[in-house]
């Protein structure tokens, strides 16, 4: 079963410590200088060791969010293709938060509301999302329903840290030149934009926040990153 996805694009927002955001964009860049192979290594370690005992210290929850999203319908999980590191595409996996007639819910509601149609032509995103389950609701204001992609981390798809993953269409339409920065490295579970505003970010800062995150690429970087993101989901600035 599969979800629709969303591409975030709303108004400038907060800065969060270190990383101010107001009016940023991504500069003209050469192609991205790509870490190198010891860096990789040691933060695929650091994947490892970090998510084997994450999905351990939390499969308990994760047994009770299974049963909790089977009740609103079919199937716990759904799997949507993104791109990863070098361009290689991947099933992203996320406890299921949607209906499963998604498709048809979202098509009723742009027939039917002009003020709802033209918000999603221009940010991908509503107000009031017709397919997102009661307890899908709650998953993604607390991100609980990317629990999963720890399961990505391990199959080396996905990082703890690293770019939000997108798909391809995504990639080609907004990216551009600083595609091959999105590329340089895997995509994560969390990142810059997760500690910066997520969903209130716009497009545009968010790829800022891609280019700025490889080109200061780095384990301990990582680490700063990983004790941000506890507090920045706690006070739920904005669900993906």
């Amino acid at each position: 079963m599969t979800e629709a996805s969303l591409a975030a694009q709303t108004s400038p927002v907060r800065g969060e410590g270190h990383f101010p955001l107001a009016g940023m964009s991504a500069p003209a860049a050469p192609k991205a200088a790509r870490p190198r192979s010891w860096q990789h290594a040691g933060k695929r370690g650091l994947d490892i060791v970090l998510a084997s005992g994450l999905l351990l210290a939390l499969l308990p929850v994760m047994l009770v969010i299974t049963l909790l999203v089977l009740r609103d319908g079919k199937g716990a999980f759904f799997s949507h293709r993104r791109v990863g590191r070098d361009g290689r595409s991947f099933g992203c996996l996320k406890f299921r938060s949607m209906v499963p007639d998604a498709e048809a819910a979202l098509a009723k509601l742009l027939a039917e509301d002009p003020e709802a149609a033209a918000l999603w032509r221009t940010s991908r995103k509503l107000k009031r999302d017709p397919r997102i389950t009661r307890v899908g609701r709650v998953l993604r204001a607390t991100s609980l329903d990317e629990l999963p992609q720890l399961f990505n981390v391990l199959r080396g798809e996905m990082s703890l840290v690293g770019p939000r993953p997108v798909v391809q269409a995504e990639l080609t339409e907004h990216y551009g030149p600083h595609a091959s920065h999105y590329l340089a490295v895997r995509p994560g579970i969390t990142g810059l934009w997760q500690i910066s505003g997520r969903s209130d970010t716009s497009y545009a800062e968010r790829i800022a926040l891609d280019v700025r995150y490889v080109e200061r690429f780095s384990l301990w970087f990582d680490l700063v990153i990983l004790a941000k993101t506890v507090p920045a989901v706690l006070v739920r600035r904005g669900a993906c």
